[in-house]
């Protein structure tokens, strides 16, 4: 195992907090909370192919740190919406 297993695994288990809090958070703290697992897998997907030796599975990686982006987008536009009614 190496270093950058060692780290995605680190990552993973760094992501059990958020899921837990986002669980039991209001919505927007737990949109907040969800973002922020997104980041951190998509930081370990990243970490998972380097380290078993897979570089063009790293787009998996870049391509789900822009669609948690624009999911956090898409879900502030409908609660923004929610809020003002």
């Amino acid at each position: 195992m190496n270093q950058w297993l060692w780290a995605a695994t680190a990552l993973l288990a760094l992501e059990l907090p958020l899921v837990g809090y986002a669980a039991v958070a209001r919505r927007l703290d737990a949109l907040v909370a969800l973002e922020a697992a997104g980041s951190i897998g998509a930081l370990a997907l990243i970490a998972l192919a380097e380290g078993f030796h897979r570089t063009a599975y790293t787009i998996l990686g870049v391509v789900a740190s822009v669609l948690v982006f624009a999911g956090g987008m898409v879900f502030v536009r409908f609660f923004d919406r929610e809020l003002e009614s």
